[in-house]
């Protein structure tokens, strides 16, 4: 089973890499972005919740996030057999350290985080491209400090986390998607 978390500020091209992944592995995407979304746009209690700290480019409490991931997780077993790309999760070293027990229980583990590293001025360009294009009321100019604020803060200390258990390979980011999904390649080759 290959387990990845794919990790990276917004905009570095989490989204993109997953999905070739699943072309090219066979893997079980779980992005957190796309199931607080779905539940925003079908108004469920969740959705509400979420909306309100995603509107203030805060992070969906981790109690909350954990148990979502479990549900999902355990509601497609079948699916997940040959592994999982983790999207978006975790975000803190608390998040990090409840996907482990939560993996533990279900007999598996983390087994590689792949890093994707891209400049900031890039990662803003990119997300307000990505907002023009897709209309994500969440890709502006305000929520995006916000957002890449709170990575700094919060999200970026998973890099040593991980560093520190031997599962982080920094991918860089920059050129094109093919070139970026061949360096991941190569990456998960050596595993």
């Amino acid at each position: 089973m290959l387990n990845i978390v794919i990790f990276g500020a917004p905009g570095s091209g989490k989204g993109t890499q997953s999905e070739i992944l699943i072309r090219n592995r066979g893997l079980f995407h779980i992005s957190t972005g796309d199931v607080l979304r779905d539940n925003i746009r079908r108004g469920t209690e969740l959705g509400a919740t979420a909306k309100a700290y995603i509107e203030q480019g805060q992070l969906i409490p981790d109690e909350l996030m954990v148990s979502i991931l479990a549900d999902v997780l355990d509601a497609n077993r079948e699916a997940a057999a040959q592994g999982v790309i983790f999207d978006g999760f975790p975000r803190t070293i608390a998040q990090a350290e409840a996907l482990e027990d939560m993996l533990g229980e279900r007999g598996t583990s983390v087994t590689l985080v792949l890093g994707l590293e891209v400049p900031e001025e890039e990662l803003i360009n990119r997300i307000l491209e990505r907002g023009r294009l897709t209309g994500r009321s969440d890709d502006n100019l305000e929520t995006v400090k916000k957002r890449l604020d709170v990575y700094h803060n919060q999200t970026s200390p998973l890099k040593e986390f991980y560093n520190e258990r031997g599962l982080y390979r920094a991918i860089e980011g920059m050129g094109g998607i093919e070139a970026v999904a061949q360096r991941i390649d190569d990456e998960l080759n050596h595993c």
